[in-house]
């Protein structure tokens, strides 16, 4: 049974700098995403970060709306909250793989997403998933966001003395008849 299987929880992130993430949420099902939403919300301000959440229609308008925040807003990261819950057409495997692979490749572009869409068969395998007592699936999709805002600040973060730079404010053109003619 997977629910009484052990899996290890990386420590906290830890930041210097203040963090501040995008919670971006469908609330199809309202309960079970303000469940996620507050156990997003708990994992956020433990790491000593801020947050804003937009409401989306869809778990498919949430990579939308992350890409269009990327372009034009200032967080540091992103959680992506919903949650599909089979029915009796093929629209759940859309919605689910279409979601899915849209947050993946924005993660690929550099984006930090903690991706917190649900995909269950049933109403109860949603809420054992939300619930703040026990997975909280929002608080995990917090947690990965902010690891990887850690890991993107520890690659990204600037380099003295990488690179060429010239000795003086002249340069010099190889061939040029000022100077030496070799490059």
């Amino acid at each position: 049974m997977a629910g009484a299987e052990q899996h290890y929880i990386m420590p906290r992130a830890e930041f210097t700098k203040p963090v501040k993430i995008l919670i971006v949420v469908s609330p199809y099902y309202k309960d079970i995403a303000d469940n996620m939403i507050s156990g997003a919300i708990a994992e956020i301000e433990a790491s000593g970060g801020s947050h804003e959440i937009v409401e989306v229609p869809g778990a498919l308008e949430i990579p939308t709306a992350i890409g269009m925040a990327e372009r034009l807003s200032n967080y540091d990261g992103y959680v992506a909250l919903g949650c599909v819950i089979r029915g009796e057409t093929t629209h759940y495997d859309t919605v689910c793989n279409d979601s899915s692979r849209a947050i993946q490749l924005l993660g690929l572009q550099g984006l930090a997403i903690g991706n917190g869409i649900l995909t269950v068969e049933n109403r109860k395998q949603a809420e054992v998933r939300a619930d703040p007592k026990d997975q909280n699936k929002g608080g995990g999709a917090a947690a990965a966001a902010l690891h990887l805002v850690a890991l993107s600040r520890k690659w990204g973060s600037p380099r003295e003395g990488v690179g060429f730079l010239p000795s003086s404010e002249e340069f010099k053109i190889a061939g040029d008849s000022k100077g030496t003619p070799t490059a």
